[in-house]
């Protein structure tokens, strides 16, 4: 069952405007609605692409080692880009505020991405522009 106000806040988000109603929803189903409080880690550098998230609210610092490299908050999405670069992970994600998130496993990202080119194109360009096609 579709949860309206995930769905509501996806369209919301710039990143994903040129999703249609029944892509959100599909999108909607196919993650799952988390709260993480502030100061967690939701990605570890140098481990298996393994899980992703869409940022519904908050703010990630994205970090090398030690060093921030990145804010990212609304609309953006974390650790998709060793999953469609089928690599480890480049970074690690840490919560600066609380977030509300979508978390999706691998697997659900393969299989949107097979279901959805738009949502597809979404990820390959964030990929490409993160990771630099190095």
């Amino acid at each position: 069952m579709t949860d309206k106000n995930t769905v509501a806040a996806l369209r919301a988000l710039d990143r994903f405007s040129s999703l249609s109603d029944d892509e959100l929803a599909m999108l909607a189903d196919a993650g799952t609605a988390v709260h993480i409080p502030a100061h967690w880690g939701l990605i570890w550098e140098k481990t298996p692409a393994d899980k992703a998230y869409i940022i519904l609210s908050g703010e990630v610092s994205v970090r090398k080692g030690r060093e921030e490299i990145a804010r990212l908050g609304p609309g953006d999405t974390v650790g998709e880009s060793a999953i469609v670069g089928h690599r480890l992970r480049s970074a690690s994600v840490v919560s600066v505020t609380d977030l509300e998130v979508l978390h999706f496993t691998s697997e659900k990202v393969a299989e949107l991405m097979g279901k959805s080119a738009t949502f597809k194109a979404a990820l390959e360009t964030t990929t490409a522009e993160r990771l630099g096609d190095s």
